[in-house]
């Protein structure tokens, strides 16, 4: 059994901290400050670079499970989640997200699963940063369109290992919802986008070789414990500082974080393919 040190839990723990922070702040669960850090200390552990990119991702989502959850109950007490539109998307997301960790996950190398990160997060802060203001008119699309946008959010959250707010809440915020209610149903979306995609990754990733102790499927159980614990402390602290920030602000503050991680993720991709 490959020992934990104390320091890489204390690690953890703060890294779980932040995690939880940016979650309820943003809406996005976690994964886009968790992929890139878990992808780092999973490779210390011994791990093959491209296996140690997709157990990040596949960690990652697991968190989400614990962070969402959290950050969903701060943002529905100030009556901020738009519950229509969450349960018109969630079919599409759990189909998305079946699609993205039963199938292609497995399919794609670790590297290429990294430089798709980087391309979509890259996506995701550009939209944010233009501050382009979408029509007047423009409204969500009905519920056949929601089901589809709910896919793609699944897929490409099952691909990255995020909760889906770097797709959800540019989507929404183009459709005219205001972006403090895009982020609190971001939110909520996080949990359904990582149940489904955790038991994918759990079941994919059986056969898997080379996998270090304390992996269930591609899960790395230690930094789940370790990271899920101490985020669900700060997840409600974060929530209620979206709602004091600013839109615009709050909209530099997401696009800023994105590119760095973009930016890291891209490295690593070139680096391990």
């Amino acid at each position: 059994m490959m020992s934990i040190s104390l320091t890489l839990l204390a690690g953890l723990a703060v890294l779980g901290l932040f995690t939880g922070l940016l979650a309820g702040l943003l809406g996005i669960g976690g994964g886009m400050l968790l992929v890139p850090f878990l992808t780092y200390i999973i490779g210390l552990q011994g791990v093959a670079p491209g296996l140690a990119v997709k157990m990040a991702i596949a960690t990652s989502m697991a968190t989400i499970m614990f962070t969402s959850l959290s950050s969903m109950r701060a943002h529905h007490r100030r009556g901020a989640v738009r519950w229509d539109i969450a349960q018109r998307l969630a079919p599409g997301i759990v189909m998305g997200g079946l699609a993205a960790s039963l199938g292609m996950f497995s399919l794609l190398r670790g590297s290429v699963l990294a430089i798709v990160f980087a391309i979509f997060v890259s996506f995701s802060a550009l939209q944010m940063l233009r501050g382009t203001k979408p029509a007047a008119s423009r409204q969500l699309p009905g519920t056949a369109g929601q089901l589809a946008a709910g896919g793609g959010i699944g897929f490409l959250s099952g691909l990255v290992g995020a909760g889906g707010g770097f797709v959800s809440v540019p989507f929404m915020t183009w459709c005219n919802v205001p972006i403090h209610s895009a982020v609190a149903t971001s939110a909520a979306l996080g949990f359904p986008i990582a149940v489904v995609n955790v038991l994918g990754y759990v079941l994919a990733g059986r056969s898997e070789t080379g996998l270090p102790p304390a992996a269930l499927g591609y899960v790395w159980l230690p930094a789940l414990a370790a990271v899920a614990l101490c985020s669900v402390l700060t997840a409600p602290l974060g929530a209620r500082v979206a709602h004091q920030l600013p839109v615009a602000q709050l909209k530099r503050v997401f696009a800023s974080l994105l590119f760095g991680l973009a930016a890291y993720m891209l490295w690593k991709g070139l680096r391990a393919g």
